[in-house]
């Protein structure tokens, strides 16, 4: 079995968790997902199986949307509400869309972030969150990520525990870590804060509406339709423009040759490499040749 299975990650499972479940489902070891979900969020997880786990970085690189919400007003050690209260401030009055709005703006475009300390970023050889569960902390990598949309979705002030609910979608590049980009959000407007729920709407190109349960999964299987769920390898590729191969192309491909450009009638860094109208190679160019960059399939 190969293709791309765009799953919906329920809350209370870890990425693994789903890849295990898939591999007992599926009958196959070869599966690969494309993007850690935390455990506390649900949402699309796009599942490559097969040979389209060559495929895995690729989807990676899309940008994702997210929606969720933040409580303004108290900070916990893992920035959501999994972890323990380690600052609250009460919001004695309430903060206004336009005040939410124009502190999203500041977060907007290219911005760096520090990976939080319960976060899979591994430093010296092991994950930060296996420094935090010990009690201890490290220097952390700082990253670029851009935050293509922040949007405010509603804004409600909640007088009895004093603490504000910001609502939110947002669209950014791979690597953003949404919790770190809210809790900065909430100290913009001078408050700790913490987000309370996630969900992923995006990602790989996949929408939440594309997506399928492990439950209906199972049952695919169970029915012998699970091929009709699965996308293609181009799926992951559609963003490169395409070349069908001649045999005597193909045959040089099979073996990792290099194509000449002006065989190629596109002016394209990158190119996906088909033949018989199946995704074989993409390649890259280098002066006036193609070259491999990733070999999918020599058969």
């Amino acid at each position: 079995m190969d293709g791309i299975i765009p799953l919906y990650k329920e809350r209370g499972m870890t990425s693994f968790d789903c890849v295990s479940r898939l591999r007992r489902i599926l009958k196959t070891r070869k599966i690969g997902h494309s993007g850690t979900l935390d455990p506390s969020v649900d949402g699309v997880l796009p599942i490559c199986v097969g040979t389209a786990t060559k495929a895995v970085e690729y989807l990676m690189q899309s940008g994702k949307v997210y929606q969720g919400e933040l409580v303004i007003g108290r900070a916990t050690e893992t920035e959501d509400f999994d972890g323990q209260v380690i600052e609250q401030a009460p919001v004695k009055a309430a903060i206004s869309d336009e005040a939410v709005t124009a502190a999203m703006t500041k977060l907007t475009g290219e911005i760096t972030q520090v990976p939080p300390m319960y976060s899979a970023v591994k430093v010296n050889g092991k994950r930060l969150y296996e420094y935090a569960r010990a009690g201890e902390t490290v220097d952390r990598p700082a990253r670029h990520v851009t935050i293509t949309d922040f949007t405010l979705i509603r804004n409600h002030y909640d007088q009895a525990q004093q603490e504000q609910h910001v609502f939110f979608k947002v669209a950014c590049s791979k690597g953003t870590y949404v919790r770190t980009l809210v809790v900065d959000l909430a100290r913009q407007l001078g408050y700790p804060g913490a987000m309370k729920w996630l969900t992923r709407l995006e990602s790989g190109g996949f929408t939440v509406d594309q997506t399928l349960s492990l439950a209906d999964v199972q049952d695919a299987v169970a029915s012998q339709t699970m091929k009709r769920y699965l996308y293609p390898l181009d799926y992951a590729l559609k963003d490169y423009p395409v070349v069908e191969l001649t045999e005597k192309q193909w045959r040089a491909v099979q073996n990792g040759g290099w194509l000449p450009a002006a065989e190629l009638p596109l002016a394209a860094a990158e190119v996906v490499l088909k033949y018989d109208r199946q995704v074989k190679a993409l390649y890259h160019r280098d002066t006036d040749h193609y070259k491999p960059t990733k070999m999918f399939s020599v058969n």
